[in-house]
């Protein structure tokens, strides 16, 4: 059985940074697709990162050059540093991910397919201004 836990969740203030946390157990599901995904009250789930097994990732634009995802295969590990934080990062960050590849649009792997088999339960960011 599959599990993912994420932690490193908390809250900052706006320019601050979090650094978050997701651990596989069960499986090396980490050396597939895998995701850091986000739901803020009232709105539908975003992909901010998305990580292929083969080593590229995709960021949102909304977090392009202030979020840095990582993987770390011989423990299993998935991270994601996040830098100048600003009010609307304030969601439920999830962790998910998949037995295969990501899904590619241009290549790429997709920010919008969010059908994920493995889901952690979540860590709140909270970023105040």
């Amino acid at each position: 059985q599959v599990k993912l836990m994420e932690s490193g969740g908390g809250s900052v203030r706006a320019g601050g940074s979090l650094k978050l946390a997701c651990e596989g157990f069960g499986s090396t599901v980490i050396r597939k697709c895998m995701a850091w995904v986000r739901q803020a009250p009232g709105s539908e789930r975003e992909a901010v990162a998305v990580l292929d097994g083969d080593g590229s990732i995709n960021y949102a634009d909304s977090v392009k050059g202030r979020f840095t995802a990582s993987k770390d295969t011989t423990k299993n590990t998935l991270s994601l540093q996040m830098d100048a934080l600003k009010p609307e990062d304030s969601a439920m960050y999830y962790c998910a991910g998949d037995r295969w590849g990501c899904t590619l649009i241009n290549g790429r792997p997709s920010l919008v397919h969010l059908d994920y088999s493995y889901w952690g339960q979540g860590t709140q960011v909270t970023v105040s201004s």
